[in-house]
């Protein structure tokens, strides 16, 4: 086969890349410019795809004897990725750009680009699993818990499956290292990347601030309604927060406060007492499908929140083309704009993003009604989302 190596100038992507070759298809390595300064500069940066980044790539491509390309998504990545994620903030949600970059810059314009081109598939460093069941491709976890990306490719359409390949799946980190180091590659001791790359200092708050300018705002007590604080804007917050907070007003109980509103209308942020963020439905939108879709009777899955959350097992079905989960155990403090992606076993079956979430408060019979006609939505006269 002819296969687009995407190499971001870690280890794991020249790992993948170098097992692609021994398995001897036709490769060539490509470096995605998502941004078009580096951050090298940046004291304690650990994002991704920078200039830098690249250089990398390139020397692992030269020593592995492929061809090498960089493919410029910069204005792209700001449209689709970057204008997303403050948006999402401005609007009072908290988005993951890394699903966001995956659905519409990896496996979106890479994958149509490299199609267009003639190649069969792309070949990344993500750990995760590909298997071909009796239904066609599917998506399974990696075997190393702690690496496994399976989460943040939930986003991925059967479809964009059949032309993926991920060769790390069934390995531990550290057998990826210790193979880099074997084969003399320059990156086998690089540090991963965890932070947003287009905002590598880490500071979300000040970032968002720099785009949206100051909103000022309170902060209030859901209890006494007592105004604790100022803000500079809604978008310094999201549900589940504690830190951060520069609340000096200790609470009645002395027990820490976390936020478990916002409201962008009024620029209010509440916060209140942890058992308040706990909930045991979701309601969510866009919904994906790694292979078939789930219909309208409600069937049993496992749902993760967070990248790497623990999932929970859970009811889910399509009520007007939302996707509707409810929960066997409750889930504490997720925020509007996150991603919740239904496994079976280790199979992922598809993702949506949270549009509204139901507290504990809301009775379970009211959520799955014995024809499963029942949406969180219809909940909202019932009590809060």
């Amino acid at each position: 086969m002819k296969v687009i190596a995407a190499m971001s100038g870690g280890v794991d992507s020249a790992v993948a890349a170098a097992r692609v070759i021994d398995a001897g298809h036709e490769v060539v390595g490509i470096h995605l410019a998502l941004s078009r300064k580096s951050h090298a500069d940046t004291a304690g940066s650990r994002g991704c795809c920078t200039l830098d980044d690249a250089r990398d790539a390139r020397r692992v491509a030269d020593m592995l004897g492929i061809p090498f390309y960089v493919w410029d998504f910069s204005e792209r990545f700001a449209a689709d990725v970057i204008d997303d994620f403050v948006s999402e903030y401005e609007q009072g949600r908290t988005p993951n750009p890394c699903l966001r970059c995956n659905e519409q810059i990896k496996f979106s314009a890479v994958l149509d680009r490299a199609l267009a081109m003639d190649f069969d598939a792309v070949a990344t460093g993500h750990y995760a699993r590909i298997e071909h069941g009796l239904d066609g491709v599917e998506l399974h976890r990696a075997v190393d818990s702690d690496k496994d990306q399976s989460y943040v490719l939930g986003v991925l359409r059967a479809d964009q499956l059949e032309h993926a390949i991920f060769p790390l799946g069934d390995d531990l980190k550290s057998t990826v290292r210790l193979e880099a180091e074997e084969r003399g590659l320059l990156v086998a001791r690089k540090p991963d990347s965890h932070d947003i790359c287009f905002i590598p200092d880490g500071d979300t708050a000040g970032f968002l601030e720099g785009r949206l300018g100051r909103s000022p705002g309170q902060i209030v007590d859901v209890a006494t309604g007592a105004v604790l604080a100022e803000h500079n804007g809604t978008f310094g917050f999201t549900i589940g927060q504690r830190r951060g907070l520069r609340i000096s007003q200790p609470a009645d109980d002395g027990a820490p406060r976390y936020v478990v509103d916002i409201d962008i209308t009024t620029r209010q942020v509440t916060v209140g007492p942890p058992e308040l963020l706990d909930i045991r439905g979701i309601e969510g939108i866009r919904p994906i499908w790694a292979g078939a879709a789930l219909g309208a009777t409600p069937v049993s899955v496992m749902a993760q929140v967070r990248a790497h959350g623990h999932p929970v097992p859970a009811l889910a079905w399509i009520r007007g083309g939302r996707l509707i989960v409810d929960l066997c155990e409750p889930i504490r403090g997720l925020a509007r704009g996150q991603a919740v992606v239904l496994y079976d076993g280790t199979r992922v079956l598809g993702s949506a993003t949270v549009d509204v979430t139901q507290p504990v408060s809301v009775p379970r019979d009211s959520v799955v009604p014995d024809s499963a006609s029942g949406t969180v939505a219809e909940l909202i006269a019932h009590g809060s989302a």
